[in-house]
């Protein structure tokens, strides 16, 4: 079922969403040869709990991290470890909070120094995904035309999709229903409605969209070892249209504040 959100609610995860955004934003300035993932993660955490919110990652289904750092061929759910990024890489971070009870979820894939320019153009097509996606976002479109907007560019471009692993609905807990697919026909599926918040992300290949699973239990790599690109938003599809919850603020403490205005939907 999906829960449809007030007006009162989306306020509160509007203030969730933007800290998740300026804290995904404060990692990438982060982002350098030399600098570990796990540096990245301690810096998350840090930030999160500042803000008097909680790293929705950590401890969900025994996740042990408050970010995921997924690096090159590594698509998604990546773990945070000692590895210091090189000139060349990329990183997948992805950000949740929980504040005010409710949850904003966000990820980008950040290019570390002189990075090639294939793999530029794989990022650059994500992102654009995922904006063609959030334009969708309106009362009365469909489900399948979400899907449809990331899977038709992606494709024209010589892309893959990641199929098993998907958006989805968002708001008290990080997965509600609907699952999101990055792929979809036009005009098929559930019809959209004002108050619905999703968590729209493209994850796109540059070789084949098989994936597998490490020893970890968690992190999702590409079958053929190509990179990969993560890109996400929690998106409120109002009665104006669609409005992008994790767009970055001015300063990612300030949703303290706000949280104890909003103590009540």
């Amino acid at each position: 079922m999906v829960i449809g959100k007030s007006k009162r609610e989306i306020e509160k995860m509007r203030a969730a969403g933007r800290l998740a955004g300026e804290v995904r934003e404060a990692l990438r300035a982060m982002v350098r040869p030399g600098v570990t993932t796990l540096e990245l993660d301690a810096a998350a955490e840090r930030m999160i709990r500042d803000a008097g919110a909680a790293p929705t990652f950590k401890g969900y289904r025994g996740f042990p991290y408050s970010i995921c750092a997924s690096v090159n061929e590594q698509i998604v759910h990546g773990f945070p470890s000692r590895y210091a990024l090189k000139e060349g890489d990329i990183i997948s971070i992805d950000v949740g909070a929980t504040l005010g009870g409710f949850v904003g979820d966000t990820a980008t894939t950040v290019p570390v120094g002189e990075v090639r320019e294939d793999w530029l153009e794989l990022i650059r097509v994500a992102e654009e995904c995922l904006e063609r996606a959030i334009r969708q976002c309106h009362p009365g479109r469909r489900l399948g035309d979400i899907g449809w907007a990331v899977q038709s560019l992606a494709e024209s471009r010589g892309y893959s999709i990641v199929r098993e692993y998907v958006g989805h609905g968002i708001g008290r807990r990080m997965h509600e229903d609907p699952q999101i697919p990055n792929y979809g026909k036009p005009g098929t599926g559930l019809k959209l409605k004002a108050g619905y918040v999703f968590a729209i992300e493209p994850m796109l290949n540059i070789g084949t969209h098989h994936t597998k699973t490490l020893a970890d239990g968690w992190t999702v790599v590409t079958l053929d070892g190509q990179p990969s690109a993560h890109v996400e938003h929690t998106v409120a599809i109002t009665e104006e249209g669609p409005e992008v919850l994790t767009r970055a603020g001015e300063k990612y403490a300030e949703p303290r504040a706000e949280a104890a205005a909003l103590s009540g939907v």
